[in-house]
């Protein structure tokens, strides 16, 4: 049995952010959406990498990804349904490019992640325990 290859891939979006908006919560809203959401146990199936820096009124916001060929139209579509999740922002654009030149060391160190580890507590997990 052969071992599925999984690739890096990257998805960016421009994001208008409301006044007052925490620009990380983009980011929280496509882990929850790749990890909490995918009621998954173990470490995410899809390692990824959120990063957003503000440029004035819009944002440049990117999710680097490792996932099997066949899971990225998945991959993809639970980001934006992520980006589109909240009032607090607005997405100007989106779209699929490829990993650029700095960012090809995170990605190796993402494709290196196991993908199932049963040794710790689950993402799952350490969200029941979030106090309320």
């Amino acid at each position: 049995m052969s071992a599925i290859k999984r690739i890096a891939y990257v998805h960016e979006a421009a994001i208008a952010l409301k006044d007052g908006t925490d620009p990380a919560a983009v980011g929280a809203a496509v882990s929850a959406e790749l990890c909490a959401m995918a009621g998954h146990d173990g470490p995410c199936q899809w390692p990824h990498n959120n990063a957003i820096v503000p440029l004035g009124e819009v944002a440049s916001f990117r999710t680097l990804f490792i996932a099997s060929e066949s899971d990225e139209r998945e991959v993809r579509t639970r980001i934006r349904t992520a980006l589109r999740s909240s009032d607090e922002w607005r997405v100007r654009a989106d779209r699929a490019r490829p990993v650029q030149v700095d960012e090809r060391a995170l990605a190796t160190r993402l494709a290196a992640k196991p993908k199932e580890d049963t040794s710790g507590p689950t993402y799952r997990d350490l969200l029941q325990e979030r106090p309320a």
